[in-house]
């Protein structure tokens, strides 16, 4: 009887202290305390208004407030959309429309801790990912004493959209960009609300990898969230270069009307004021599955942000070269292999001539000086300048080129990584057939390695030295977090290599053994992209 008592003070004395319970301007939350890591998280805490019924295609409106405590130790659902990406490994349990919801992870909530915060957008193209995914798992930077939040956002047509109709509803004659509008919402929370976790709302660095690198680039233009950010770091992407440069407002509602007529059969053909709400309105009352179902049938995959009127006053391209950004330090960087050479090459080998042919099909004027900058005098050479061109044309040169134009306005401090350690095979997988094995780092796999999160995904078979690539991303990531420089001295940090300014013309090559690498001849290519962007 003695014993059982025992058992039950015990358990008793467990539950105690496993549970934690915080304060919100909307209401009390209820979260865990992991016993083995001892970082406490909150789940599913909503940040803005379900977005649903006449709130779609609206800007996120504010939290209902609640009464008591709510549950704070579930995923909520992930954000509408197709199962496109199968590296995507979701913890939460379904999808649906109210999605909008993010989760803290803290070395301990206390209002006088003033710990750094890092807030972490997740990728997937702006249609895919959710803030739940294991890769973004927080608990390994909250080790080191930072405080993270990972924010779901609207995707799809769900928060992309744009109409005319929707534009001459919206009191600034604008539309789209809802998407970005949560992000911006769910920083506004967290500067509003993180002391209560234990961090410091005045330093507040947001980072994002791929569609959520895309995003940071375009927090720091947009007027309303820059007072909130103290540091930025963007992972392959921005928003001032291919592929997912905003569309003009006139541009984004044209392929709006596109969708609209494709998903409403008897779509009027006339463009009255009246009409053009009707059908608005029956796109609102399309149930959300329905409505995402429909518009992928009619091949209607891919959105882009929009210069709208009010995210995005002006092109970011022009905020950035009026010096409108925020004034904060800046850690971006790209993979080797955000392309592969095969999709320069596409039907043959990769040799000389047929490189050549390919270059001149895909740039006719500019052959010569593409061949310059991306020689091909042998097989070998041809392989590595292809993957190079295309990892430039499809992340690599929106990537420098945000660095680039920040740097000319800008000069708080930024630094520029280029990932090269490639990621092992998956577990269990059969010899890969030699042609289709990775040249370098493929897109998204440094995310797990930066924020420490190897051992959450099973996956792939890490080995010793994807550790140690990891330990040293994860704490230069950590340092810039925490004082906006990677290069922060401690005793955990003094062999780092030391990271030069991207002002310097060099950038650090992370891989097995880092190294620092000159940026001339990378500087010319981007210079003739940027060029020849402008032309297009």
């Amino acid at each position: 009887m003695q014993f059982a008592l025992l058992i039950f003070a015990l358990i008793t004395f467990s539950s105690a202290i496993s549970a934690v319970q915080v304060d919100t301007q909307f209401g009390a939350l209820s979260g865990d305390i992991d016993t083995q890591s001892t970082i406490t998280s909150f789940k599913g805490i909503p940040f803005a208004a379900p977005p649903v019924g006449e709130l779609r295609w609206q800007p996120p409106q504010p939290v209902e407030p609640w009464a008591g405590v709510r549950d704070a130790k579930h995923f909520a659902a992930r954000p509408m959309q197709n199962p496109i990406y199968s590296d995507m490994q979701f913890r939460s349990q379904s999808i649906s429309e109210d999605s909008l919801y993010l989760n803290v992870w803290t070395p301990e909530a206390d209002s006088k801790r003033k710990l750094p915060v890092l807030l972490y957008f997740h990728g997937g193209g702006f249609i895919a990912g959710s803030a739940d995914e294991k890769r973004y798992d927080g608990v390994s930077m909250a080790q080191k004493g930072i405080v993270v939040v990972t924010a779901n956002y609207r995707l799809g047509v769900f928060g992309f959209f744009a109409h005319k109709g929707l534009s001459n509803a919206s009191g600034y004659q604008g539309s789209g960009n809802y998407g970005l509008m949560d992000q911006q919402a769910a920083l506004k929370w967290v500067a509003e609300n993180i002391e209560n976790f234990g961090g410091d709302p005045k330093r507040i660095t947001i980072a994002g990898e791929s569609a959520g690198s895309i995003s940071v680039s375009a927090l720091l233009v947009a007027p309303s969230t820059k007072p909130y950010i103290a540091g930025a770091i963007g992972e392959s992407g921005s928003i001032v270069g291919p592929p997912l440069d905003p569309l003009t407002l006139d541009a984004a509602e044209q392929y709006g009307d596109k969708i609209l007529q494709a998903v409403i059969k008897d779509v009027s053909s006339t463009n009255s004021a009246l009409n053009i709400e009707k059908n608005i309105a029956a796109l609102r009352k399309m149930p959300a599955q329905i409505l995402l179902d429909k518009v992928t049938k009619g091949g209607f995959i891919y959105f882009k942000p929009t210069i709208d009127g009010r995210f995005l006053p002006a092109s970011p391209d022009a905020l950035y070269a009026q010096g409108k950004q925020a004034k904060v330090p800046l850690l971006v960087g790209d993979n080797s292999q955000e392309g592969s050479y095969q999709q320069i090459m596409v039907d043959g080998a990769p040799t000389v001539d047929h490189y050549l042919d390919k270059i001149k099909r895909l740039y006719p004027n500019n052959f010569k000086t593409v061949m310059q900058l991306y020689p091909g005098q042998n097989s070998a050479q041809v392989k590595a300048s292809a993957q190079a061109l295309a990892s430039d044309r499809f992340m690599g040169f929106a990537t420098y080129n945000w660095a680039y134009q920040n740097r000319q306005t800008n000069q708080a401090a930024s630094y520029y990584y280029f990932y090269d350690h490639v990621r092992p095979a998956l577990v269990g997988a059969k010899k890969v057939v030699q042609a289709n094995q990775p040249r370098g780092a493929v897109h998204s796999a440094e995310i797990e390695y930066a924020l420490g999160n190897l051992q959450v995904n099973p996956l792939y078979e890490w080995q010793k030295e994807d550790h140690q690539v990891s330990t040293t991303m994860q704490q230069y990531f950590a340092n810039f977090i925490k004082s906006g420089n990677p290069n922060l001295t401690n005793e955990d940090t003094k062999n780092l290599l030391p990271w030069p300014e991207f002002s310097s013309q060099k950038r650090l090559v992370i891989k097995s053994e880092p190294e620092v690498e000159d940026m001339g001849y990378i500087d010319a290519r981007h210079a003739f992209h940027r060029r020849y962007y402008a032309t297009q």
